[in-house]
């Protein structure tokens, strides 16, 4: 069974086309509108990008094109040009940070503690028995 490809229709890609960076230095770029039809259809897949199917080319191609205009603002600019919006509303972070301890990890023998209960207050020493 063959996977749905995701093609720019040719009124998309007359919207977007006056919209990518020109006079840039280095490797002339392959098609645009293929790779960037790899990168429209990997962002609505969710696939990893290892997974890009080759009839967008290599998938190194597509991931990097993505990230670098991704840091370049290309895809912000892009976006502005089309909606009138950048899609951004605000900055975030979101902490999921948690510590797992193992039930052991408490630096004490196991078992229960023989001092009394007035020497378990921190700092308090036990009193001596002699």
């Amino acid at each position: 069974m063959r996977k749905q490809l995701y093609w720019l229709s040719d009124a998309e890609w007359k919207r977007i086309e006056p919209l990518m960076p020109r006079g840039r230095r280095g490797a002339h770029r392959v098609d645009d509108r293929r790779i960037i039809s790899g990168i429209m259809h990997m962002l609505r897949s969710g696939a990893r990008w290892r997974d890009c199917p080759p009839d967008y080319g290599p998938y190194t191609t597509v991931y990097n094109r993505f990230n670098r205009w991704s840091r370049q603002g290309v895809w912000t600019n892009i976006f502005y040009a089309l909606t009138g919006s950048t899609g951004m509303v605000g900055t975030m972070s979101i902490d999921s940070t948690h510590i797992k301890v193992h039930r052991s990890a408490t630096g004490a023998k196991g078992g229960p503690s023989i001092m009394p209960s007035a020497a378990r207050v921190v700092g308090a020493r036990p009193k001596s028995t002699r």
